[in-house]
């Protein structure tokens, strides 16, 4: 198969044209599958040539993008062809997640016909192999290279079919799991709370049970086997909706992917999810419980009053040891069930640091309030010693409410600097059009008709041809270790070029980031411009050797300089910019960018293609387009799941508070018998609460921050940018909604009558 980027125009009309990606097949294709067609047919009868006209076959956009149906003619390069039907899947799509272009298929031997192969055309042939079954891959691979040393060739077996999409999906996997690990961490911290308030209001009745012989260690299995019951319950239903959720979400990611994604039950996500479910319901749920069992029967008659005591020393020793163990298991499970077990081991480590961190702000505040000297203000007042009071849960309300702020920051900071990255907007100096495939013959008229073209300006027209790295210092590419983010680099042919002078934008004095440009009458030796970022992962630069392979000869050029390149700016840029006197006598074409005015664009790619037929323009606004629409579903699925993590949190947060609703109750009513207002008693409470998620919040920020550092930079290997507006949203926008839970249930609290109080103490 033959792959090329071409124009294809409306054959009527002679107006309307579009830029395709042009698919040249042979009888053979596919393999695998088959494609889909409208109306339905075999693909080579459809592709096949009929009085003297060869047959396509169209994406259903290109058809609407030039108004035209089936059986309409479109014109290709110098050939003719009649569209036979409309392309409605192909088995290898996804291969490829963006395109230059609307596909079109034609026939193998139609691609002659059309005048776009010449020397030096932007045309890549792709080789699909059927083997025999139990065919030794690795050994076939071994052949080839060492067959055909020099042939530059790309080689995927089906594990790396589509390196694109699996790095996509990787990524995407990354962030998925890091979700995953902090909706987990804070469902945790849901489960202590909740399993704390319900035992708190069940103080009664334990006491009760022990006023009546019940044994501590009874109380302990009793309401373990309750939470643990409910525990079953919630992972049962977590596991149903996430078994279900793969049929349920498969027409959006196909609308978002552009192929579907096959809906497939695994049981052994499944079994891993239930066992951290419950794992977490288990650890998080063992210290509250070993508190109950510690309730002495004088509650009964105190319980409202009487702070919380810790089990005993044996318990305490024993439930720590217990949770101890849980939590090392659950570390194991988190860390070899994530995609990346690297962000499990962090995430684990940083859990358990901010965890430690956390504590100790809470009892640091604790030492502070009761240090503080009293305020004036009687809300105030109220609130500072509302802090240290005994039984106060300043510390697990800090631990709850840090932690889970913690991980809305880092959720939040995460999906920011990825949707930043997936949607960076247009530079203000992006060139209008691409024109690729210019012969060396056709410059000069080119040229001319740019000059004279209105609203056309801006030219820069560079040589190029191919050519590929061979080795670094006479070491060939397969014995080094290439880092992840420039294997690009060395994947098939580059782009090469040659200049005399730096390229337009490139400041010797800031731009080269080692080494000198060569002067511009140099006739030396061949020297080579480096992108600085490849230098600097490989670590070469000035002095250093490249072998590169151009037309199955390999030359070896110096490097002169290492050259900074911003590749944001979507001008022409070259890995490799080569000196005078090495290149200029290979075959070669040339490639320009122009600017011009939007409302130009059709006129001047219609005169342009009907001049130069072999030309291609490549739109970069309308590119660019397609690319975000396609990155902008993506980041809408980025969004939801961040969203999600978000809400969990939120709402176990505001439970954090809300599971202080009873203390609150008795506290109001006390305070309405000692004579305070309900205005009194809000403020007080509002400044508690404000004290406390001011805190927590602050610290937040700085310890997310943290964590999306590591997630974004380490761990995804993206470019980390600090984005304030969505940390100070998202610990505001939690904390406010939070605290206003809280809030509302306190003012709950304050509309108990003080009598029915009273009288159940």
């Amino acid at each position: 198969m033959a792959r090329a980027v071409s124009e294809a125009q409306d054959e009527k009309t002679g107006g309307r044209q579009s830029l395709v990606e042009l698919r040249a097949v042979d009888a053979r294709y596919p393999l695998y599958g088959s494609v889909g067609t409208n109306p339905p047919g075999r693909l080579a009868d459809l592709l096949a040539r009929r009085d003297g006209v060869w047959g396509a076959v169209a994406d259903p956009v290109l058809l609407a993008r030039l108004d035209i149906a089936p059986g309409a003619p479109i014109r290709i390069g110098e050939a003719t062809f009649q569209i036979r039907a409309a392309l409605t899947g192909e088995p290898d799509r996804a291969t490829r997640i963006a395109a230059f272009g609307p596909h079109v298929l034609i026939a193998r031997a139609a691609l002659a016909d059309t005048g776009l192969v010449l020397p030096g055309s932007l045309i890549h042939y792709h080789y699909r192999v059927r083997l025999p079954p139990g065919a030794d891959v690795a050994a076939l691979r071994r052949d080839l290279a060492a067959t055909f040393p020099d042939a530059g060739w790309r080689v995927r077996d089906p594990d790396e079919a589509a390196p694109g999409v699996v790095r996509f999906i990787e990524r995407l996997s990354l962030y998925l799991t890091f979700i995953a690990l902090a909706v987990l961490l804070v469902g945790g911290l849901g489960v202590a709370n909740a399993v704390r308030a319900y035992l708190e209001r069940r103080a009664p009745t334990i006491a009760t049970l022990k006023c009546l012989g019940a044994p501590g260690g009874l109380i302990f299995r009793v309401y373990l086997v309750q939470i643990m019951v409910l525990a079953l319950l919630g992972v049962a239903i977590g596991i149903g909706a996430g078994a279900v959720a793969p049929f349920m979400l498969g027409t959006v990611l196909a609308e978002v992917l552009g192929w579907r994604v096959p809906a497939i039950v695994h049981v052994q996500p499944l079994a891993v999810a239930a066992a951290l479910g419950l794992l977490s319901a288990l650890a998080f749920c063992l210290w509250p419980l070993a508190r109950a069992r510690a309730i002495a029967p004088a509650n009964l008659f105190r319980y409202a009053v009487a702070p919380a005591t810790g089990p005993g020393f044996r318990h305490a020793r024993t439930t720590v040891a217990v949770i101890a163990a849980i939590a090392v298991i659950l570390a194991a499970l988190a860390v070899f069930s994530a995609s990346e077990r690297m962000l499990g081991a962090w995430f684990v480590v940083g859990a358990a640091a901010a965890f430690a961190v956390f504590r100790g702000v809470g009892i640091a505040v604790v030492a502070l309030a009761r240090r503080l000297p009293r305020p004036r203000g009687v809300a105030l007042r109220l609130a500072v010693a509302n802090l240290h009071r005994p039984g106060a849960a300043t510390g697990s309300v800090v631990t709850s409410l840090g932690l889970g702020l913690t991980v809305l920051v880092a959720i939040a900071l995460v999906e920011a600097n990825l949707s930043r990255q997936l949607r960076d907007e247009l530079p203000a100096d992006a060139p209008g059009f691409y024109f690729i495939d210019i012969q060396p013959d056709q410059t000069a008229a080119f040229d001319r008709l740019i000059a004279s073209f209105p609203g056309a300006r801006d030219l820069r027209r560079v040589p190029i041809l191919r050519g590929r790295i061979a080795a670094v210092n006479g070491v060939p590419p397969g014995q080094l270790t290439i880092p992840a983010d420039i294997a690009w680099v060395f994947r098939g042919d580059r782009g090469l070029t040659w200049s005399a002078t730096p390229p337009p934008g490139v400041d010797p004095e800031t731009d080269l980031v080692a080494g000198a440009w060569w002067p511009p009458d140099y006739r030396g030796p061949p020297l080579v411009s480096l992108d600085a970022e490849v230098g600097e992962a490989l670590d070469i630069g000035p002095g250093d050797r490249l072998g590169i392979n151009i037309l199955g000869r390999t030359v070896e050029v110096e490097i002169a300089n290492l050259r900074r390149i911003d590749w944001s700016r979507l001008g022409i840029n070259f890995v490799m910019v080569f000196s005078p006197g090495l290149l200029e006598s290979a075959p070669q074409t040339y490639i320009a960018t122009v600017k011009v005015d939007p409302a130009r664009e059709d006129a001047l790619e219609r005169a342009v293609s009907e001049r130069f037929v072999n030309v291609s323009a490549i739109r970069v606004r309308e590119t660019l387009a397609t690319v975000v629409t396609l990155l902008g579903r993506i980041a809408v699925a980025l969004n939801v799941a961040g969203g999600l993590g978000l809400t969990v949190g939120v709402l176990v947060l505001a439970g954090a508070l809300a599971a202080e609703h009873r203390r609150r109750v008795h506290d109001a009513v006390v305070l309405k018998v000692l004579g305070a207002t309900r205005r009194d008693i809000a403020r007080a409470f509002l400044a508690e609460y404000g004290l406390l998620g001011l805190v927590a919040a602050v610290l937040a920020g700085v310890l997310g921050t943290a964590a999306a550092y590591g997630v974004v930079g380490s761990i995804m290997h993206l470019t980390f940018r600090f984005l304030p507006v969505p940390v100070v949203a998202t610990a505001a926008l939690a904390a406010a909604v939070t605290l206003a839970g809280g809030f509302f249930g306190t003012w709950r609290a304050l509309a108990h009558k003080a009598a029915a109080v009273l009288r159940n103490e």
